[in-house]
């Protein structure tokens, strides 16, 4: 009887859009879609199943969507058994708007369901019509998914889901829900099994990251976790985002001072630096509170970089509320900022607001901000010229680096260091990505460093050697439940979004 041949695998395309908690739930969906028996689709591939995880805050996020569908009804017409899901934020806002103006859809699912997806696939296939799931509060906590994480050596931790306040400009908290906290017990967990498999580097992510604690009544939760981290063997990069100036406490400083592992930077989200606008906004501090929090983090971590977003032309912002914003970037003297132009997000209550500003105003206070923000970055930088850095090699940072013979890595401060690749002082050992490396900066720019001498030193890791077992291996079907994802993380954050994640 002749043997029957083994159906290939079905393919998946995963295209991510937004903040860094999107990022973080598509290495989930993936790890959902692998466990499920899926593979990656080759690049430049049709996949059989197309995943987007969608974001209601970027502006033209629907116009984005739509597109995207658009380009895919033809793609799937051609390819029988084909499905095509939506999920995220704007799935969980518009609901079933989204078979109506695209049909061709087999599922969506909201941000509070992702675990879901599988079953919603095999469902529409069964039934051949669309499935339409949107919870409105999560039943599991993202974490204890399946995850395929992209890094072998970094890895994002997700401790909470969810936002308490009420910013007039954001829709987030609508769509993901009132604070959600992990116990502290199983972030420290997952962290452990994270690093047992050879990843160095952690970064902790919530909407309101500082603000863990809330649900269980601990107000230094998030402090005591910082400290924590600092106790667990062979976890080297500790980092955080994104945190709210209003629950900023000075508990938390102290633990990223005294804790070796937790790195200095830190991402604080300006927004604005007039009273009168942030009092609009609903943003529970002031001007001077936030100038405080900046000064308190110098003195006690001199070297920290701070980075921070900032929304130009906010309904009824005047030339003085600008000046203010003005002034507080000068005193703050951040190393980088996500700067943003307002634009209306409907179903926000900034969007029905009066004395919306016009567009060529907000255009020329926005290339001033901007002017500005890029020539403190640029002096900051410059001031660390001649200075010597440890780097963890990264992978696929420096798009340039093959046309330089550079190679990337990030200094404790997460500024990003281009280094060439020039190893005659090591003995020619070439470090793999997760690697560490010392380097001296020869030129400051206004967006990264330059290391151009020769490399002083290199340490190899277990997380190069995580690296080197992921790409030797080839790729097969993965996915590890009940909190134990396997490893890695997106590489570097993409840019925060004014109400998405980074608060």
């Amino acid at each position: 009887m002749p043997e029957t041949a083994t159906p290939a695998p079905r393919t998946y395309d995963v295209r991510t859009f937004g903040c860094q908690m999107n990022v973080h739930d598509s290495e989930r969906l993936t790890g959902l879609l692998e466990d499920a028996g899926m593979v990656k689709a080759p690049a430049g591939e049709d996949a059989d199943v197309v995943v987007l995880n969608t974001c209601a805050v970027r502006e033209n996020a629907d116009n984005k969507l739509y597109g995207n569908l658009g380009h895919l009804a033809p793609v799937k017409a051609r390819r029988p058994g084909m499905q095509i899901a939506v999920g995220g934020c704007l799935a969980q806002k518009d609901r079933g708007e989204i078979t109506r103006k695209a049909p061709w859809v087999d599922v969506v699912f909201g941000t509070h369901n992702i675990g879901s997806l599988p079953v919603l696939l095999e469902r529409a296939r069964v039934a051949e019509e669309a499935q339409v799931e949107i919870l409105e509060s999560l039943d599991v906590f993202p974490s204890t998914l399946p995850t395929k994480r992209e890094s072998a050596y970094a890895a994002w931790v997700s401790i909470s889901v969810g936002c308490n306040n009420t910013c007039t400009f954001c829709i987030v908290p609508s769509l993901r829900g009132k604070e959600k906290d992990r116990r502290p017990g199983d972030v420290l967990a997952e962290i452990e099994a994270l690093v047992a498999e050879g990843v160095t580097e952690v970064t902790l992510l919530g909407q309101n990251v500082n603000a863990y604690g809330v649900e269980f009544g601990d107000r230094q939760a998030f402090s005591k976790l910082l400290r924590a981290c600092g106790e667990i063997e062979g976890l080297e990069r500790v980092r955080f985002t994104s945190p709210h100036p209003a629950e900023f406490t000075d508990d938390v400083i102290e633990a990223m001072a005294e804790t070796p592992n937790v790195m200095p930077s830190l991402h604080m989200p300006l927004q604005s630096g007039s009273d009168t606008v942030l009092k609009a906004m609903r943003r529970s501090y002031r001007q001077k509170k936030f100038l405080g929090i900046i000064e308190r983090v110098r003195a006690a971590i001199p070297d920290a970089a701070i980075t921070t977003d900032i929304i130009v032309g906010f309904p009824g912002e005047t030339e003085a509320d600008f000046a203010d914003t003005l002034h507080v970037v000068r005193e703050s003297r951040f190393s980088g900022a996500f700067t943003f132009q307002y634009s209306t997000r409907p179903g926000t209550p900034a969007a029905t607001m009066e004395d919306q500003i016009p567009k060529a105003v907000v255009q020329e206070r926005y290339e001033r901000l901007v002017a500005l923000v890029n020539e403190i970055a640029w002096e900051e930088n410059r001031r660390l010229e001649g200075r010597r850095l440890q780097l963890m090699v990264a992978e696929g940072e420096g798009r340039k680096d093959a046309a330089t013979s550079r190679l990337s890595g990030r200094a404790p401060d997460n500024r990003l260091v281009h280094f060439a690749a020039d190893f005659s002082l090591v003995e020619g050992q070439v470090p793999r990505p997760g690697d560490m490396v010392e380097v001296e900066v020869t030129y400051g720019a206004p967006h990264h460093l330059v290391a151009d001498g020769p490399v002083l030193a290199v340490r190899r890791t277990r997380a190069g050697d995580a690296w080197e077992r992921r790409t030797a291996e080839p790729a097969a079907p993965s996915g590890v439940s009940l909190g134990m994802p396997t490893v890695g993380a997106p590489a570097p954050l993409p840019p925060a979004v004014d109400g998405c994640a980074v608060r």
